[in-house]
Order: C-alpha cells, then structure tokens, then sequence
C-alpha cells in the first residue's frame, strides 16, 4: 500500500548538493521509500529497476508525483556490478552516492556532505561506515559500525569491477579518504532463516568468483577464516557491545564465511574427483 503523503517534502532546486545518487532494486517497495526521504538535499536520484512486480513503479511514482528530482529507468539484470555501473553512467551530477534501498543516510552524514564535496580536488571519493540494524535491538550505536566503504565518488573518477559478482565496489582514480562523521543505515530486519538464505545465495556467489579467479580454499582456511570473521565483527567491529542481537550477526557473518570456503572446497574437489557411484563401496 503506497503512503498518502510523504513524511518529507523535497528541497527547494537552489538548496540541493551538486550530488546524483543511485539506487539499484527490484521489489524494495518495503524499503525504498525511507531511503529517498533520506536523499533529501540530493540534486539528482537515479533509481535503476530490474523489473519489480510489487509496489515499488508505483511508490516511486508517488514521489515523481510530489515533486522529488527522480529518474525511474528499467534496466534488465546485469549482475550487481554491471547493474550499478549501469545506475552510475547515468548520473550527471558532479558527485555521485551509491546507495541502496534499504539503506538510509543518518542525520551526521547528512550534515557532513557539504563538507565531503568541498574537499580538495585530489580527493576523488569518500569512504562511509554503515551500521546495521539487529532484531532485539536496533541500529547500532555510531561507535559499532561496519567498515567503511567507497560510496561517494567524483563523477568519471571511477568505475565498478564487472568482474565482481557480490560485494562490489567501485575502483577510484585517484586518492580516496574516510568520512569521519556519519553512517549509512541498513534497515532490512531479516528473520535468521531469511538471512541464513541471502547468505548462502551470496556465499556462492562469492565462492563462483573466486574459482573463476583460479583462487583456491584449504581445511586450514575452512578452519580458520570463519573464526577471524566473527572475530573481526564482534570484537573489533564491537558487535559485543548489542547484546545477543550482537553475537548473532557476527555468527552470521561466520556462516557466511564457511560456506564460501566450504564450496571453494568442493568445487575444486568435484572437479578434480568427480562423484562416482560405485555399488561394491570402492573408491575410484
């Protein structure tokens, strides 16, 4: 069901930053909607549709409607990367935001983006951190973040690796540095066997890739790796500071881990010793 009304009104055109935002989706229609309100003072958002069949044409129509600086373009599924750089050829102001549907800009970057694109000519983009939000408790505090990553970039200073299938990013021309204020937030509270799904999907993903790339996993790296992840999420991301809710998503993350090192692992296997079904029990 599409809103009546907006909860915000879209700026003035001589109050909005030389910015182009782009925003990938396919059926966000749950989620898309908070995040161009959170785009308010953008110039330009360009959202990139793969095909939705729920309500999102319409919300965003909705928003067309009311007078938001909004460019609606379908576009067949190119792959993450292919997809974004597509959105991103499509901006036309001087900075670019990647950002997605279910992500929003916190009240601090908000704040801070003048300054971000004021900055010298030799920074080309800026690393944001992003904080999650976790069933049974909320966003996370502005101290527990996940890493920072390029989001904003100086139009034709960058562009995605299309040999990236997940997790993708853009490559920078030039000098790179990191927002010290504000975050995105992502705000998609899936259920565990939801998000125990998107995991595996993205883990294969991933695992595909890197068997592309001739990259290879070991029992060590099975081991190891998903424990240097929950690690690195629950200590020095300091998850351990958001409870059970805390835990639970750094456990996540290890799962995430495993399964990408586990189908590593059985790729190369089934590839140099494909199953065979012998009816005495003897090995090939």
């Amino acid at each position: 069901m599409i809103r009546s009304v907006t909860r915000m009104t879209p700026c003035n055109p001589d109050e909005r930053l030389p910015i182009s935002a782009f925003i990938i989706c396919l059926n966000e229609a749950d989620y898309i909607g908070h995040c161009i309100e959170s785009l308010r003072t953008c110039a330009e958002i360009v959202i990139v549709d793969s095909g939705s069949t729920d309500a999102t044409p319409s919300l965003v129509q909705f928003y067309i409607d009311a007078g938001w600086p909004i460019r609606f373009i379908h576009q067949t599924w190119l792959g993450y990367a292919g997809q974004k750089q597509f959105a991103l050829d499509q901006c036309s102001q001087p900075w670019c935001l990647n950002i997605d549907a279910d992500e929003r800009l916190d009240a601090a970057l908000r704040a801070e983006l003048p300054k971000l694109i004021a900055a010298p000519a030799e920074i080309v983009g800026w690393r944001v951190a992003r904080r999650p939000y976790l069933i049974g408790y909320g966003y996370t505090p502005a101290h527990v973040r996940e890493r920072k990553n390029l989001r904003l970039i100086r139009r034709g200073q960058g562009r995605y690796d299309l040999k990236q299938k997940v997790h993708e990013g853009i490559v920078p021309l030039g000098k790179v540095a990191n927002s010290q204020r504000g975050s995105l937030l992502h705000f998609r509270p899936l259920p565990i066997e939801q998000q125990i799904l998107k995991e595996n999907a993205y883990s294969t993903l991933k695992a595909d890739q890197k068997f592309a790339e001739g990259k290879r996993s070991s029992v060590l790296k099975l081991v190891v790796s998903p424990i240097l992840y929950f690690i690195r999420l629950y200590f020095f991301n300091r998850l351990f500071l958001c409870g059970w809710p805390g835990f639970v998503q750094a456990a996540t993350g290890a799962v995430y881990s495993f399964l990408t090192e586990v189908k590593l692992l059985q790729r190369a296997a089934r590839q140099s010793r494909p199953p065979f079904d012998d009816l005495d029990g003897e090995t090939p």
